[in-house]
């Protein structure tokens, strides 16, 4: 079995994959260099591979990528364009799959899982903002975080998800009638009303101004702090980095290095 064998997240919880084969079982798992140590991992992956074509053409958006992370923890991936983070992320939550390597989510392993486990994995444990917040304008912002209510097992009530992102006033408006900041604190809103154990968040402060950037850092930072989700920030803004427990830089497909910060900075004390 997974060396996570036992995590807080028991298997009722999880979508029900088989268990690996004697072939697959890992050995015990090495200390990651500037892991949590003092908290269970979430997600452990080994030597990750991923390319785009062959021969000639092939592109290799991951070079052997090994990382921790653990519950609870706040991890900045920071690298510019092409580095690999968006690819990373990807596998991490269930929507694409390594050429190579091995990752897992507490006991269960993602990439022997076929489409099926990995749309309920996602559904079930992960949430996701990105850097454009895909709301549908016929709808009100209560209308719109309701949609993922009516598929989650156990969600949270949607004015509480609105309060989080202090949105609650704004619960019977339309996007239209939103600021680009307030639509993407919707999106977030949308993302933990159904208690995910993981929120991995693509860039989104990328199509922000600074002030309204600095807000749903804040409520992301908030959301970390108060519920104890798993959160995982890809950004090119180094500023950004001070907010995490710990930076992994990447750059051409690999991880450079590993920084943990002594003390987290607050979304107000950044600036860039």
């Amino acid at each position: 079995m997974s060396p996570l064998k036992g995590l807080w997240l028991t298997a009722s919880t999880l979508p029900q994959w088989p268990d690996p084969t004697p072939a697959e079982r890992l050995a015990p798992l090495p200390a990651v260099p500037g892991s949590a140590g003092e908290r269970l991992p979430i997600f452990v992956a080994r030597t990750l591979r991923k390319t785009y074509g062959s021969g000639a053409t092939e592109v290799v958006a991951l070079r052997e990528v090994s990382l921790e992370i653990a519950a609870g923890e706040f991890v900045v991936l920071l690298g510019p364009s092409g580095s690999g983070k968006s690819t990373l992320l990807n596998i991490l939550g269930g929507l694409d799959v390594p050429t190579s390597g091995e990752v897992w989510f507490a006991d269960h392993r993602l990439d022997g899982a076929d489409e099926a486990a990995l749309t309920r994995y996602r559904r079930e444990h992960v949430g996701f903002v990105f850097q454009f917040y895909n709301l549908i304008p016929s709808l009100t912002v209560r209308e719109n975080v309701a949609l993922v209510t009516d598929i989650a097992e156990h969600p949270m009530d949607i004015d509480e998800a609105l309060a989080l992102v202090d949105l609650l006033p704004r619960r019977d408006h339309f996007p239209a009638q939103l600021s680009g900041g307030e639509q993407q604190r919707v999106a977030i809103a949308r993302a933990i009303v159904k208690r995910p154990d993981v929120l991995l968040c693509d860039e989104p402060t990328g199509a922000l101004d600074y002030a309204t950037g600095k807000r749903v850092l804040e409520a992301i930072a908030d959301i970390n702090a108060r519920l104890a989700t798993t959160v995982v920030v890809i950004t090119h803004n180094a500023a950004i980095a001070r907010m995490a427990d710990r930076v992994l830089y990447l750059g051409d497909g690999s991880i450079q290095r590993q920084e943990r910060n002594a003390q987290r900075a607050l979304a107000s004390e950044v600036a860039w």
